[in-house]
């Protein structure tokens, strides 16, 4: 399948792009950038805005505004630019990483130790009027998050394990871990994932200039080539949820690809699910 470029841009770490259906818009991340930035491709038109602290995501919210992960908590952006913190969870040397939004509206936030060490990071679960759960301790690079399309399956990413997971899912927990797919040495990290409407996972691959389609048994069946070789994330957009947008990174690349820290498209990729907002 080929690829256009959606946005031509240099971050160091692009993440988390995630597609509003409200304003027709493709939100996301350059994490060590410090910004959040959004795309209209119907106009083209862009915006960039800049947060204090590190962010690991940014979620359109029920009432408008964003959610964002960042490194001392989750924070509320309004509409006008106002930022207020809806948890804090400050943790030296520690900071949010990717984040989803389940079926209920609850966000899914990931954290993870600036030098990655094992058990550093963590999974949890922040509803609307900021209680928080811890639904996994003991994680190192917390990552792609995501549901089946009948929301009894959550998928999850921990990326030096170099597997997609899959959990039994019900009323907010989560039960019953196992492989759904394993990375093969050589082929890169997991990174960043999204479910499409059959039910299958699509996940990118960090050092692997690609991201991979499993069936809901685990099987590969589509691989889509690309040239930049940190590919961070990946979520369905356009109007039919049919164009599949492309997160990547160029930190740590002594000579990076032109393309790296862009964000890029492939058009009739196949068919995402509508992404739920956050209730809050």
């Amino acid at each position: 399948m080929a690829y256009d470029v959606a946005v031509r841009a240099e971050a160091a770490l692009g993440e988390g792009p995630t597609w509003d259906t409200g304003t027709g818009r493709l939100i996301w991340v350059d994490i060590l950038g410090c910004r959040v930035h959004t795309y209209h491709p119907a106009t083209g038109r862009r915006t960039v805005r800049t947060t204090e602290q590190h962010v690991g995501a940014a979620k359109p919210r029920t009432g408008g505004g964003l959610v964002l992960n960042l490194r001392d908590g989750i924070g509320l952006l309004d509409d006008d630019g106002t930022l207020r913190m809806l948890h804090r969870d400050a943790v030296p040397g520690r900071r949010g990483n990717d984040a989803a939004v389940a079926p209920d509206g609850s966000l899914w936030a990931g954290t993870m130790r600036y030098d990655e060490a094992p058990g550093g990071g963590t999974l949890s679960r922040i509803t609307g009027d900021g209680t928080a759960t811890t639904v996994l301790a003991d994680v190192a690079v917390s990552n792609g998050t995501g549901w089946s399309p009948d929301g009894r399956l959550m998928y999850y990413v921990d990326s030096p394990t170099r597997r997609v997971d899959v959990f039994d899912h019900r009323d907010g927990r989560v039960t019953d871990r196992r492989p759904l797919a394993v990375i093969e040495d050589g082929a890169g990290l997991p990174d960043g994932l999204t479910v499409d409407a059959d039910g299958c996972v699509w996940v990118a691959l960090w050092d692997g200039a690609a991201v991979r389609r499993y069936t809901p048994d685990g099987k590969l069946d589509r691989v889509i080539e690309l040239p930049v070789p940190r590919v961070t994330a990946c979520a369905f957009g356009g109007p039919d949820l049919t164009d599949l947008y492309v997160t990547t990174a160029r930190v740590g690349l002594a000579a990076p690809h032109p393309l790296a820290g862009s964000l890029l498209v492939v058009p009739g990729a196949g068919k995402g699910l509508p992404q739920p907002a956050f209730a809050g």
